[in-house]
């Protein structure tokens, strides 16, 4: 009896281990293959879905392009879900445009990005074409963002899966294979479409999207010790005749031919191949992504029966799950800098902006990278985030633009100056590092000019010199012209054409805080000639209003945090100028006294909902001293921006309307963005105007001009597009104004 007791213990431990043992010979090691195929491979996010449903443990990850970025994210110990509220949290087309945010920018670089439709390199007086459409910067900060949590993993295989992506040597066309490195750079290669976004060095190669040599790498994923892979084909198949109607889609077809030809062969080497039916959608529909990610979930469903039998063959499931969370603050050790030639090191951790062992936040680390990047003097602006101690080591790799001459171009019109091309040559580093010159050159309906010399200090004093010629024909109101600056009573005349022409030069020195705040002091002399060609005086000579020249002295102060200068939607604004006026040409010595002008204008933005948004603007100025000079007085009327002198817009009247030598003025605006670069909007502005309102109180009365305007606004490349119906209560004609483009 004992023996047969003992025989069957025996046997039942020989059958026990005898199951471990088929259990791990059975414990089958899955790879997952991820394609590239741009916004389609959204779908890659709805397969892992059901891969984590049927409890399908991945083993080892190898992608391509978008399939790269979604691979990385499930390698680092993301999980789908995870993944998809990352996408849908994501401006997926802002992050791919890259425009760099307008707080991150300088004022000098504000100007530049709100002025112009179209900036090309000038080389040697050649034009050429830029490398890519987007520097892939913004995108880059995000994927160092949401892989933080990884970033001392140096060989991929120590990831919580083992990961690596495909990426193609631009200069050799080599496939190349990355699986160490900082896996943010790695997968922004692999993405780097070309002519989209700049190509990416990494180890002195110069690397772009995989999928041009090889968008499904499923014997690399096989190599790692996959006995199952599972394969998922977001790729496009080659499109028919009828469909290659641009340029773009026959490029696509070429790049196409040799991944399309290759899937024949590398699908019969996939045991579970799953193909999302995304035909409708291309390879830039991330607007869509929640249909594309749902494809993939649909189609992945139809083959969960095989995944649950797959799952049931691994012995263990691996947990995988870490803290994905991103630090509150971190804090950076040191900053190192590759590549940095033209530019000092101290230039370029005064645009970053940090303190070694000061707490920090990505946002904040983000802004200084945005604002190295918003200079425009550096192709391309990586970093490295390695930990180091009980902080972080950056490791910034720059790559300094090898153009310092730009041909930028902008159209324009409106109803004051009408129609005006702008051509605009910039010229960087011309007698001293970080300096510029800039001269517009404005053809059209009035002939215009600026130009600009300026040295970038930054926070230290920097210093410019500044030209322009402005002129201007207006047909206005004659007494209005005559009271402003006499020039003899003509009976029986109404309306004259009034021809403003402005020639004026400045010398300044101004400093920064942050990117935001300027404050700056000027020497200007301007020369001002106001007059009619309508009529004549008794001596054959047109009527000459004023023809002056003035010195004055001035100071600045400027405070911008706007999301953006034609629409904003949130920040704060503040423009002060004051000048002291010390001499005129019109006057000798002993009739001219001295006086100042003093100006300001300032207001905020918040969203009340949604894409609806509310701004409010309050300006005034006034006179300082008692002066015979009226042509510099505060003239109102009319709408646009950016007017010369104290020429102030006015809705509901038309320009050069009404005015004095003070005036407050405010400003209400709704704006609805009911699709996406659409605007309805609806103006309201109040203003008392006349001299000496401050003396009298009258500025603090109820308003005795007032104009509202409801319109529609377009953004497009060239600048607003915009049509507004404008009418006043007490005006006699409701107007339309019409403008087209960037204001200049």
């Amino acid at each position: 009896m004992y023996f047969v007791i003992r025989l069957r213990f025996t046997i039942s431990i020989l059958l026990l281990c005898l199951s471990l043992v088929n259990a791990q010979e059975e414990d089958l090691k899955v790879g997952l293959v991820l394609s590239g195929g741009g916004a389609k491979g959204l779908a890659h996010i709805g397969v892992l879905k059901v891969l984590e449903e049927a409890g399908v443990r991945v083993d080892y990850i190898g992608g391509t392009s978008m399939g790269a970025i979604v691979g990385a994210l499930y390698a680092s110990g993301y999980s789908a879900k995870q993944i998809d509220s990352i996408f849908s949290n994501s401006d997926l087309e802002e992050l791919i445009q890259g425009n760099v945010p307008r707080s991150s920018m300088s004022f000098y670089e504000k100007q530049n990005a709100e002025k112009y439709a179209l900036t090309l390199p000038f080389n040697n007086f050649k034009i050429s074409i830029p490398q890519s459409i987007s520097t892939g910067q913004k995108i880059y900060n995000r994927f160092a963002e949401v892989l933080f949590h990884v970033n001392d993993i140096e060989d991929y295989n120590e990831l919580p899966i083992p990961f690596f992506c495909m990426a193609t040597d631009v200069e050799t066309g080599d496939p190349v294979k990355l699986d160490s490195g900082y896996l943010p750079l790695s997968i922004s290669a692999s993405g780097a479409f070309p002519s989209l976004f700049e190509p990416v060095d990494i180890d002195g190669r110069l690397l772009i999207d995989g999928g041009v040599v090889n968008n499904y790498p499923i014997d690399s994923v096989r190599a790692m010790g996959a006995d199952i892979v599972i394969g998922v084909d977001v790729q496009d198949a080659l499109a028919k005749r009828e469909d290659l109607k641009s340029a773009t889609g026959v490029l696509m077809q070429i790049n196409n031919y040799r991944t399309v030809r290759d899937m024949e062969q590398k699908r019969s080497r996939t045991d579970l191949y799953i193909k999302p039916d995304i035909k409708e959608y291309s390879v830039i529909s991330f607007s869509q992504s929640d249909s594309i990610i749902k494809s993939g979930y649909r189609q992945a469903l139809k083959h969960k029966g095989e995944l649950e039998s797959i799952a049931s063959r691994q012995g263990f499931n691996r947990d995988i799950s870490i803290n994905t969370r991103l630090k509150d603050s971190f804090q950076i050790a040191h900053v190192l800098i590759d590549g940095n030639k033209k530019y000092s090191r101290a230039y370029v951790k005064g645009k970053i902006r940090y303190e070694n062992y000061e707490p920090t936040n990505f946002d904040e680390f983000e802004n200084g990278i945005n604002t190295l990047v918003a200079t425009n003097n550096f192709e391309s602006v990586r970093y490295v985030i390695r930990p180091e101690g009980e902080g972080y080591n950056v490791n910034l790799k720059l790559r300094e633009s090898q153009t310092d001459m730009f041909l930028k171009l902008g159209v324009h019109y409106d109803g004051l100056y009408g129609t005006g091309g702008l051509i605009n040559l910039t010229r960087k580093n011309l007698l001293v590092s970080d300096d510029a010159l800039s001269f517009d050159f404005v053809l059209g309906d009035q002939i215009r000019y600026e130009l600009e010399y300026f040295i970038d200090k930054g926070t230290y004093w920097s210093l410019g010199f500044r030209s322009r010629f402005n002129s201007f024909v207006q047909d206005i109101d004659f007494n209005f012209a005559n009271v402003r600056n006499p020039g003899g009573d003509i009976p029986g005349v109404n309306r004259i054409d009034l021809e403003v022409r402005d020639f004026t030069n400045q010398f300044y020195v101004q400093t920064l805080w942050g990117e935001q705040f300027v404050f700056g002091l000027g020497l200007e002399h301007k020369y001002l000639k106001l007059e009619t060609k309508t009529i004549i005086d008794e001596q054959d000579d047109f009527i000459v209003f004023n023809n002056s020249n003035y010195l004055s002295t001035y100071g600045f102060l400027k405070l911008d945090t706007l999301d953006d200068k034609y629409f904003p939607t949130t920040g704060f604004f503040f423009d002060g100028d004051f000048h002291l006026y010390f001499l005129s040409t019109d006057f000798d010595d002993q009739d001219f006294n001295e006086f100042s002008i003093a100006k300001a204008r300032m207001g905020f933005a918040f969203p009340i909902t949604g894409n609806l948004a509310f701004n409010f603007f309050t300006e005034g100025g006034f006179y300082i001293g008692n002066t015979d000079v009226n042509s510099l007085d505060f003239i109102l009327g009319g709408y646009g921006n950016d007017l010369i002198n104290n020429f102030t817009p006015f809705l509901g009247y038309d320009f050069i309307s009404f005015g004095g030598d003070s005036y407050v003025k405010a400003t209400f605006t709704t704006d609805w963005e009911f699709i996406r670069n659409n605007h309805l909007n609806f103006k309201a502005n109040f203003s008392n105007a006349a001299d000496g309102i401050f003396k009298t109180g009258e500025w603090f009365t109820l308003p005795d001009y007032t104009g509202y305007a409801v319109g529609y606004s377009f953004e497009s490349f060239l600048g607003p597009l915009e049509v507004k119906y404008t009418w006043s209560p007490e005006a006699s004609n409701d107007l339309w104004v019409f403008n087209v483009g960037f204001w200049f």
